[in-house]
């Protein structure tokens, strides 16, 4: 396939679920699959391939006529996934940055500036971590914004944030606070990375290393009507909470996917003995096929406000994250020794199904939210 040759808009409709889905398993299946021992290994951070996947319009199907093409974006990340864990992270953080400015209402984040950032000319990531769990309860906010002549300042320190770099940007949340300390509200805001905020490495990760993630310093940095996403931030993430936490789900997916596949590679010369095993192939693959159903089911009403959806989305994203665990593990008995190689897809696959059980949030924050909604004891 010749990208050069692809002319029309990612947000065009006319491209189709199958057209979109060709140009990114071609991408997926051949430079992404080549080049993620270099990412596992090397902590090579691909934004070659990431233009190439905005290109070939992997990046916009979740922003089109209020997520009618929700199901999309969440294909074209299986798809990645199951080459590449560390990219199809990438992705998830390219979606959900998309997702806070075209949600935002601002006319300074979209357009050209949105339009850039769907065909993959711009990167940008998502620094909710720390929020996230800081609302739901578990963490206190990081950064703090103080009201100023035309915005806020922000100061703070994030511990780390992906996709991220020089000339970049990412989606992030400070408290504000009155005078007597206590805490007025949050604002979102579209954090650019200019001269003036710090990025400091981070220590080295067991995997996931190529998703260029960074610890960030800010010291009264300026936010102003053109960088604001929400303000106040509550209400915004209540709207965006269920599609932010389903986009997940492609990922989980996607690295079963591969365990699954991973499986079946050696079945002709290890089937008669791994038949004893747990987990074969074929019962996997029911378990995938109905979780992909749900999961498909759920991207027909990403904005669906009700309790009852969202406890839907956090149980679909907890069995996945679960799934991919089992799936990665089996692989990994299946294949043997050749598994065991720091080398093979089985051993990369194991890490970035523990990576999906822990990113916010993971799997004991989805189930402290699902206790607490079944509860009725949500944040106000």
């Amino acid at each position: 396939m010749n990208l050069a040759d692809v002319q029309p808009s990612v947000l065009d409709p006319a491209w189709s679920h199958e057209q979109v889905m060709a140009r990114v398993t071609a991408i997926a299946n051949g430079p992404l699959a080549d080049a993620a021992y270099r990412i596992d290994h090397e902590g090579h951070y691909p934004l070659e391939i990431m233009a190439q996947l905005g290109e070939a319009g992997a990046f916009g199907a979740h922003l089109e006529c209020g997520g009618r093409r929700f199901a999309l974006a969440l294909d074209a990340m299986r798809a990645i996934s199951r080459s590449c864990g560390s990219t199809g992270f990438l992705t998830w953080c390219h979606d959900v940055c998309g997702l806070y400015m075209e949600q935002s209402g601002n006319p300074a984040l979209a357009r050209s500036v949105l339009d850039d950032h769907v065909n993959g000319i711009t990167f940008g990531g998502t620094a909710l971590s720390n929020p996230m769990k800081s609302l739901a309860g578990i963490e206190k906010m990081l950064l703090r914004a103080t009201p100023v002549k035309g915005g806020y300042q922000v100061s703070g320190a994030l511990p780390w944030v992906s996709h991220i770099g020089p000339g970049q940007y990412c989606g992030a949340i400070a408290g504000v606070y009155r005078d007597d300390g206590s805490l007025s509200h949050e604002i979102m805001f579209l954090l650019r990375f200019t001269d003036d905020v710090v990025l400091r490495p981070c220590p080295e990760f067991s995997g996931m290393e190529g998703t260029s993630t960074w610890g960030v310093r800010l010291d009264n940095y300026f936010v102003g009507e053109d960088s604001m996403i929400a303000d106040p931030a509550r209400p915004f993430i209540a709207r965006i909470r269920a599609a932010f936490v389903l986009l997940q789900a492609g990922m989980a997916i996607g690295v079963a996917q591969g365990a699954i596949e991973s499986i079946l590679e050696v079945e002709p010369v290890l089937g008669h003995v791994n038949q004893f095993l747990h987990d074969r192939p074929d019962v996997l693959q029911a378990e995938f096929d109905d979780l992909g159903a749900r999961v498909m089911k759920l991207a027909e009403t990403p904005y669906d406000g009700s309790k009852d959806y969202l406890l839907d989305v956090l149980d679909a994203r907890t069995q996945g994250a679960e799934f991919a665990l089992k799936a990665t593990q089996s692989a990994l008995m299946h294949q043997g020794a050749r598994g065991y190689l720091m080398n093979s897809a089985p051993q990369r696959r194991i890490r970035e199904a523990h990576f999906v059980a822990i990113v916010t949030p993971a799997i004991k924050h989805l189930r402290w939210e699902m206790a607490r909604l079944s509860k009725e004891e949500m944040p106000a």
